[in-house]
């Protein structure tokens, strides 16, 4: 099983009322999401299952690839490790998952996974992990096939 964690680009601050749900891309963060997109998608297998928070700054990330995917409330900002994990069905999921979504989950979920020291990692805006589940003679293993920023590809 393959775990493509995207968080999403660089968004406006929230306005004073503004509910976070509804927070929109910055310029800067379009084009941080369609730097990324454009790699993903040369990455990325068909049949590629995609889960997006149902934040509107996720969405618009996830956009950026033009694949279908699915809004996820288990994904929301205030989602927890537990919830992302087995929304993905970690580590008996088949095939790749690609998960859009936020700090601090994303961080928690591979510190976790990766048995990190602390309780989370820091994702950039923008940035993509993406972890593989393997098991190699009977032994579990998670591997760390890549990290990517939008600011250096």
């Amino acid at each position: 099983m393959d775990l493509v964690l995207w968080r999403h680009a660089e968004a406006h601050e929230a306005e004073p009322g503004q509910d976070d749900l509804s927070r929109a891309l910055t310029p800067r963060g379009e084009k941080q999401a369609a730097r990324m997109a454009l790699w993903l998608d040369r990455q990325l297998p068909e049949g590629t299952r995609i889960l997006v928070s149902p934040a509107r700054r996720t969405e618009q990330t996830a956009q950026s690839l033009g694949r279908k995917y699915k809004l996820r409330e288990e994904l929301s900002p205030n989602a927890t490790v537990e919830q992302l994990l087995q929304l993905v069905q970690w580590p008996q999921g088949k095939g790749v998952i690609l998960v859009v979504g936020h700090q601090p989950v994303l961080g928690q979920t591979i510190a976790r996974l990766l048995a990190i020291h602390g309780s989370e990692c820091s994702v950039k805006k923008g940035a993509v992990w993406w972890l593989r589940h393997r098991l190699r003679d009977a032994v579990s293993q998670i591997t760390l096939v890549s990290v990517q920023s939008p600011d250096t590809l």
